[in-house]
Formats: C-alpha cells, structure tokens, sequence
C-alpha cells in the first residue's frame, strides 16, 4: 500500500493505492504556498489519516509535484505556485517522519508512469503523456525508462515555439505551444476575434467555448478549430521528434476531445510524412480524476518497487 501525494498550487492531495493502482481512500486540503513547515505537518495527518481510512500499513510514500522539482535529491526547485517550498526536501522530511523509502517526480512526469503503468499506454514502452488544460505540460518514457534531461532535469514539452511571432509566454519566448493551444488560448482567441456583440463574450472560458461548439455556435466552431490546429501541430512535432507508440491526451480541454480529434489527426497526416505516424496511437488517458494520485504511487513503484525493470525488460 503505497501513500499518494499529490501536490498542485493550490490545494494538497493524499490517498492510499493499492499494487494494482486502485484509490482506496483519499482526501485534500488547500496548499499554503508560503509555510512549507504546515504543508509537512498537514501531509503527514493526511497520510496517517487516509492510511487508517483503507485499513492498511503504509510501504511506502510516492509524491508527484507541480513544477520544477529535483526527483534525485527529493527537493523543490524554483515553484513559482509555492514560494515558501523552494529548496525544501519533502522527501527527506517525510522518510524520517514514517521510516520509509520516499521518491518524487514532477506531477506530469509521475502522470506519465501511472498511464504508462496502469493506464492507456499499458504495455507501450515509447510513450507521451500530454495534459491540455490551463498549461501544457507532460512526460516522456522512451523503452520504458523515464526521460530525464540533464541534471535530471523534467522537459518542458509546453514550451516548444511554434509560431515565433505568436502571443508572448510566460517563460519568455513568443508563440510556446502553451501560449497557442492551451485553454486560455481559446479565450484569448474568443476575446480577439468574437464580433462585439457576440452574446457570450463576457466571463468566457475554455469551458464555455467547447459547450457552445457543441450547441453549433459558429464562433465557438471557429475558435476549436484554431485550437485543434495548434494542439496538432505541436503533437506532429512530437512525433516527428520521438515516433511514440502512443500518445496519451490528458487535462481538462481534453474533456472536449471529440471536438478536436479529427483534425489533430489531420493535421499530423499532413506533417508527419517521413515518420511512421499512422503507428503512433492517439489515445485518451484513461484513471480519471484520480490521476494524479495514481501517477504519484507510481513513482514509488518506479523507483523502488520494481517497476522500472518491468517495463524495461517489456521494451527488449
């Protein structure tokens, strides 16, 4: 019975994941992005508190975290979303707490082991893990190894540029992928674009566009349209790069998936004509809501549980 704890901005999430990635029991609580010392204390009552919940002695704890994080030394880089964690080692502090082995990932890293694991990409040993919502982020297992960058560093797969004279990014560059095809993208978009006397232009969000594309509005159409257009170009990029086996599409955008699916698939015939493309499977993850947590678990089973060795002897 692994310990999942699952780390984002604004709130903390902990449950407890059997060896077969089931959730047996759960619970969340706000993230106080300045008092790292109550974020510890907290995590701790959650994970005696969901531990007693299943029934089940803790083997292990695994964390998946927001932003740039240390998965090798178990610290906290520079999060912009939790200022008061940064250089802070969770990993440490909780393996002394509970005299256990303790790892941490990136949470679109520990996303990508769990579908990789116990998910849509079961049994795909070259796979993407790419979540679309108010970001764009994601993770890479390539013969089944977690890819890391150097210094371990997690690749930001969000903020590939594809089209330099596009909307300015928060990391500094114009026209990032996350810039053009994430949920805010469609907002803008509508912002920019709408008629002004477009009834739904006020308190728009990503949303309310795919509902009222659903519903046949023409402008809502045109802004999916643009959206699927840039999320299919920066997925071709990412077959063009890796020839995946799969790619598996995650995050709240992808709630709407059929609104774009088709012509993601178009656009990515159409770019990817040198790259077996038509063997890469365009997939949908498949652990819900509880995602994060299963993702989280997973990293345990990877580091320590013998799960990096399954998937890699799967590869050969």
């Amino acid at each position: 019975m692994i310990g999942a704890v699952d780390i984002g901005g604004t709130k903390i999430a902990v449950g407890m994941v059997d060896g077969n990635g089931r959730v047996l029991s759960r619970m969340q609580a706000p993230t106080d992005p300045d008092r790292y010392d109550d974020g510890l204390k907290l995590i701790a009552s959650m994970l005696r508190e969901t531990s007693a919940e299943a029934g089940a002695e803790l083997s292990g704890i695994g964390i998946g975290s927001t932003g740039p994080v240390d998965p090798i030394r178990g610290e906290f880089g520079d999060v912009d979303f939790l200022p008061g964690w940064r250089g802070k080692n969770l990993v440490r502090d909780l393996a002394q707490i509970f005299n256990l082995q303790v790892a941490l990932e990136n949470d679109g890293d520990a996303a990508a082991l769990a579908e990789a694991g116990w998910g849509a990409g079961r049994n795909r040993t070259r796979l993407i893990y790419v979540t679309v919502g108010t970001g764009i982020g994601g993770g890479i297992i390539i013969d089944g190894q977690l890819y890391r960058g150097v210094d371990g560093a997690h690749p930001e797969v969000g903020h590939h540029v594809v089209d330099p004279a596009g909307p300015e990014c928060s990391c500094g560059f114009r026209g990032c992928w996350e810039s053009l095809a994430a949920g805010p993208a469609m907002v803008a978009w509508i912002e920019s674009h709408a008629p002004t006397d477009y009834p739904h232009r006020e308190g728009i969000s990503a949303k309310r566009i795919c509902e009222l594309a659903q519903e046949g509005d023409p402008v809502a159409l045109q802004a999916v349209e643009h959206e699927a257009l840039y999320l299919g170009l920066g997925l071709a990029n990412l077959i063009n790069l890796f020839t995946p086996d799969a790619i598996v599409l995650s995050g709240s955008v992808m709630k709407s998936a059929p609104l774009f699916l088709d012509r993601i698939r178009a656009v990515i015939r159409r770019g990817c004509r040198f790259v077996p493309a038509e063997k890469t499977k365009l997939t949908l993850a498949s652990l819900g809501d509880d995602t994060n947590l299963i993702g989280a678990a997973r990293v345990w089973h990877y580091r320590f549980g013998g799960a990096r060795k399954e998937v890699h002897e799967r590869a050969q």
